[in-house]
């Protein structure tokens, strides 16, 4: 499955994605804005363990960002088990060297529409830290909705900080969700 963004393609992670994984996501910049599962130092095992991962997925919920042929970040959607299990937290990453060129958001936008019209899922959120300034722009330019602060509700590097809540429905009106045209 590849899913064009006009931006970027959005596709199933491939053996021999390895190596452009490793350069890209073994960067501290890139980590600082993550969880600590994200593995930091970033190392071919980590990438071959992802790869191996995410290929046995079914349904698709984990894609590499590709940008000229190469995958540079990745994306994908935690969905929720039990009552949660229409419900799904949307996570990505890019690598520094393309960041600000719109990327990111045109990849969130993909993959909302995605969750929304493929899986079936009624609602999709995002709990970027506060200081991920770029990471709550990008939500906001997609119509994601601030639902509030979560105040003191993550370790990273030693610092309890504060993350903020983001979701979209799929009852939100069309003039904010992503995979309606625009009135």
């Amino acid at each position: 499955m590849r899913l064009d963004t006009g931006y970027c393609v959005l596709r199933p992670w491939n053996k021999g994605d390895e190596t452009s994984l490793v350069r890209y996501a073994n960067n501290y910049e890139v980590w600082r804005r993550l969880r600590d599962r994200f593995p930091r130092p970033y190392t071919r095992a980590d990438a071959e363990y992802w790869v191996d991962l995410t290929r046995q997925q079914h349904p698709q919920t984990q894609f590499a960002i590709e940008v000229h042929g190469e995958a540079v970040g990745g994306i994908g959607l935690e969905i929720g088990s039990d009552i949660g299990r229409r419900s799904a937290e949307i996570g990505y990453w890019l690598g520094e060297a393309h960041w600000g060129k719109g990327i990111t958001t045109a990849a969130v936008r993909t993959l909302t529409s995605y969750g929304f019209q493929t899986l079936d899922l009624t609602r999709i959120f995002a709990v970027p830290f506060a200081s991920s300034v770029a990471s709550i722009r990008v939500l906001e330019k997609c119509g994601y909705i601030r639902e509030g602060t979560m105040r003191r509700s993550a370790l990273k590097e030693g610092v309890v900080v504060d993350q903020i809540l983001y979701a979209l429905t799929d009852q939100d009106s069309l003039r904010t969700r992503p995979d309606q045209p625009p009135r």
